[in-house]
């Protein structure tokens, strides 16, 4: 595995835990050999000591996502037994040169190999021509041509692109190199449990698919929100934003596991075919059915984002989106799918909420349809990662009263918490050549064509009301606007009934 941006705070925080909890549940190869690739100082023992350093930080570290009680001196040698660093330019082809001879050589690793970008988007492009280039992304095919014998894979990081235009260009970049099957376009939030989930309780369980379209489901609500800032990201965010760095990639997968049609199997052709026929079938979001937002300073004295390390005193950067998506197919015709993902939120949640529509008729005095408390189901996705469904009882006593109830599973209570970072299962992948959970082509331009309109309008007009929301808030107002002129309103981001209590 060949990591380019090896002295990264990707590698070391996300990437090598994932390894180290692959090799300690016994799914990383026998034969596993471990190459950095940077431009920093370093030689093959520094660069292990300072990922061990960061490992150790992890221990005990109930913040910490990778939840490692210690670590195990067979599993780390395995990880990085066979360690590897080559300091070089990322445009310079002599780095490719050492890089090929290297893999080249003899191994027990047979020379499968997996090319991974943990770099700036500006290099995804300039890499995988110097790969192609150097001929590291030639595979060699057994004599039937069913199955390489020695495959070369790679795994690509958002953002994609930054336009559709943009992604287009990069995927000619990339497809001229390598084949689609050696591409690995990643997301991380498709390595939760929870986000894979959703197919198992849609498509495992019989009594959903009667209730699951445009006659029985009013609306569904996808909210991805933060409470931190951008901290040091602050360079990076300014060029992004929050719709750049969240709704084509993240918010959207969610959005298709929700409304994809069943798939003929779970492998990464029927899976991926049905995501792509939901992103062709969104409409192009219209400017006025999209809202931005800024965040400015916290009554606590928390910073502004216009205070934040290398922001720009007067920026025009949206921390903040919530927009409204139709998609135009027989099952969620008339169905509003709303959006929406922000910084400095008054609660960190990732939920995806489906309403249903009132029962036609409510037979009992006095009781008025519309008052009644409407029919939910929860999918949460972080933190506490379950599915919760809220419904109609009656209360005890001797009047016909009705009361909201909620059943709510989470998955504490049923499976052992793993040490889990959400690359484990996509490493994995990426190594057995699964693409189930990866992008195509296709569908990363289709997505960057939904959000196309609203980000020249956008990029034409500097918002004028910016900062717009106090952080530590739902957002701003004009996102309720976007639902209250249909009646409807979202689910309160701090609302603790809403965690799977």
């Amino acid at each position: 595995m060949v990591i380019f941006g090896a002295g990264g705070d990707l590698t070391k925080r996300l990437l090598v835990p994932a390894l180290y909890n692959l090799a300690h549940t016994g799914l990383l190869p026998e034969h596993f050999e471990l190459i950095g690739v940077d431009m920093a100082d370093l030689d093959a023992d520094r660069w292990r000591d300072s990922l061990h350093a960061m490992l150790e930080s992890f221990v005990g570290n109930a913040a910490s996502e990778s939840r490692i009680d210690k670590i195990d001196a067979a599993t780390w040698q395995h990880l990085t037994g066979a360690i590897t660093y080559i300091r070089g330019d990322l445009n310079d082809d002599g780095l490719y040169e050492r890089l090929a001879q290297h893999i080249e050589r003899p191994s027990p690793t047979g020379g499968n190999c997996l090319f991974y970008l943990a770099v700036a988007d500006r290099f995804f492009g300039p890499v995988t021509a110097h790969l192609g280039k150097a001929g590291l992304l030639e595979e060699h095919w057994d004599p039937d041509g069913t199955k390489p014998e020695r495959w070369r894979h790679l795994v690509i990081e958002k953002p994609f692109g930054h336009d559709r235009a943009s992604a287009r260009e990069l995927n000619a970049t990339i497809l001229r190199n390598a084949e689609e099957h050696q591409i690995y376009r990643i997301d991380h939030f498709l390595g939760k449990e929870t986000v894979q989930n959703i197919m198992a309780l849609r498509f495992a369980n019989g009594m959903f698919e009667p209730i699951w379209n445009r006659d029985r489901i009013d609306h569904v609500q996808i909210t991805v929100a933060e409470t931190v800032g951008v901290e040091s990201r602050g360079r990076f965010y300014e060029k992004t934003g929050a719709l750049r760095d969240m709704v084509p990639n993240h918010v959207f997968q969610l959005l298709a596991m929700v409304a994809m049609e069943p798939p003929a199997g779970f492998n990464a052709r029927a899976v991926r075919s049905r995501k792509s026929d939901v992103f062709a079938a969104m409409r192009t979001v219209a400017p006025e059915c999209a809202v931005r937002g800024q965040y400015g300073p916290a009554p606590n004295g928390a910073p502004g984002y216009r205070q934040e390390k290398d922001v720009a005193p007067d920026s025009g950067t949206e921390t903040y989106v919530a927009m409204q998506v139709a998609i135009d197919n027989w099952r969620w015709a008339g169905v509003p799918f709303y959006l929406r993902t922000g910084k400095r939120m008054s609660r960190r949640v990732t939920e995806i909420a489906i309403r249903f529509k009132p029962a036609p008729q409510a037979p009992f005095e006095a009781t008025n349809v519309a008052a009644l408390p409407p029919n939910w189901l929860l999918l949460q996705i972080q933190p506490d990662e379950g599915i919760a469904l809220q419904f109609e009882v009656k209360r005890p006593g001797p009047v016909v009263d009705l009361a909201a109830v909620r059943m709510a599973f989470k998955y504490a209570d049923w499976f052992p918490k793993e040490p889990n970072v959400g690359y484990e299962t996509l490493i994995y992948d990426v190594m057995m050549g699964d693409q189930t959970l990866f992008n195509r082509a296709d569908m990363v331009e289709e997505t960057w064509r939904v959000v196309s309109a609203v980000l020249e309008d956008w990029e034409a007009r500097k918002p004028e009301d910016f900062p717009s929301y106090a952080a530590g808030s739902d957002g701003p107002a004009e996102a309720d606007m976007l639902l209250e002129r249909s009646g409807r309103a979202w689910r309160p981001v701090a609302d603790t009934n809403s965690a799977l209590r």
